[in-house]
């Protein structure tokens, strides 16, 4: 395919799958795709860790790596936070709740969870910039970053190593500020993505950044995103202006995923209409799978969604408690699991590899094409 994407990037087919899974990233560039790392729940040790390991095995082919530092939180001048500095300063109303939830689904809240309670987090200056630099390191071909405007050392950093940065917006507004501060590549992702998304649907936001940003003299390439799970619906993103797809919930399932397996068969079994968009994972907006998880913050007895990252570190650590207690027979947690995921989920209906998508995806690509070429004769 021949477009200012690919040449950018160094590829043929601009399908991109962003996962926090590294054999995921690894198996989707490797087939022709191109694997984006989300890193953002890591700290810079752990993420150097999964970055030498992917570029132990991904043979050369291009791959991009993504973090999630918050505008309203990166530029702010923090001292050192770690998860155990933030799990002290939730309140006791919360994690009571949580304990509530959990205990009524028969988990067992005293099990241990994780010993790593001295690690940074991206969402905070110091660990943000430390992140920014190690994945400098390593041969990525595009820096992304997740939540609104990136802080000047993103981008600053990435020119001067030669890596084009990306950023996910939600409106027409987002895209021109981000262009403005130096963003080369533009993510679209309309309200039916998985996790952050914004109001408005792929289908209208799609054209209006693309419209937008040509107007304004932007020649920047334009992804879409949002409930992208076919080649049908990537062919009809690019004939409305994208230069390319970027997908997510596509990989959840796939056997390479490193999802727990009963989270991944919710994920199979759900329908488009079984997700929800809540504050209940992470304190921001984000569509996530229905369960009794969301159902019970968003009930009454609810004592209200913490901000980010607070919210998600409760999540974080339940939906890990839950996860063990299912593993160990208890079916009752099961209605707990949750993830991060799109409407395009009820067009994903079984779990196969990564190279088996990447294949589905070019080959409905080439039927709408040319289902394309017959109509406009």
């Amino acid at each position: 395919m021949n477009n200012k994407l690919c040449a950018m990037l160094g590829i043929d087919f601009p399908l991109f799958a962003f996962s926090h899974c590294r054999d995921v990233v690894v198996a989707v560039s490797k087939a022709g795709g191109f694997g984006v790392f989300g890193a953002a729940a890591m700290d810079t040790a752990q993420m150097k860790v999964e970055l030498d390991w992917i570029d132990a095995h991904i043979d050369g082919k291009p791959y991009g790596l993504d973090l999630a530092i918050p505008e309203n939180m990166g530029n702010r001048d923090d001292t050192h936070q770690t998860l155990h500095t933030l799990l002290a300063q939730i309140p006791d109303t919360h994690k009571q709740f949580m304990d509530e939830v959990l205990t009524s689904h028969g988990v067992n809240t005293a099990t241990p969870v994780r010993a790593d309670e001295d690690r940074g987090i991206s969402h905070f200056l110091d660990t943000a910039m430390e992140q920014v630099e190690e994945g400098l390191r390593h041969p990525i071909r595009l820096f992304v970053n997740a939540l609104g405007l990136p802080p000047k050392f993103f981008i600053e950093k990435s020119k001067a190593a030669g890596v084009p940065t990306g950023a996910l917006v939600g409106s027409r507004e987002h895209a021109l500020r981000q262009i403005e501060a130096g963003i080369d590549v533009i993510v679209a992702q309309g309200n039916e993505a998985g996790a952050h998304c914004g109001e408005v649907s792929t289908m209208v936001l799609l054209p209006e950044v693309v419209r937008t940003l040509r107007a304004s003299g932007s020649d920047a390439p334009v992804l879409a995103a949002g409930g992208i799970a076919t080649g049908q619906q990537m062919a009809a993103a690019m004939l409305m202006g994208a230069d390319g797809a970027w997908t997510g919930s596509a990989w959840l399932p796939s056997t390479e995923s490193s999802v727990h397996p009963a989270v991944k068969q919710r994920l199979i079994a759900a329908r488009s209409r079984d997700t929800i968009r809540s504050r209940a994972m992470t304190g921001k907006t984000a569509r996530q799978l229905k369960s009794d998880w969301n159902a019970a913050w968003e009930g009454k007895d609810s004592p209200g969604f913490l901000p980010m990252p607070y919210q998600h570190i409760l999540t974080d650590r339940a939906l890990q408690l839950a996860e063990k207690s299912v593993d160990g027979g208890n079916e009752q947690a099961r209605a707990l699991l949750t993830e991060g995921v799109g409407q395009g989920i009820g067009l994903i209906n079984e779990e196969t590899s990564c190279r088996a998508i990447v294949q589905r995806y070019r080959e409905e690509f080439a039927d709408a094409m040319e289902r394309f070429a017959e109509i406009a004769g």
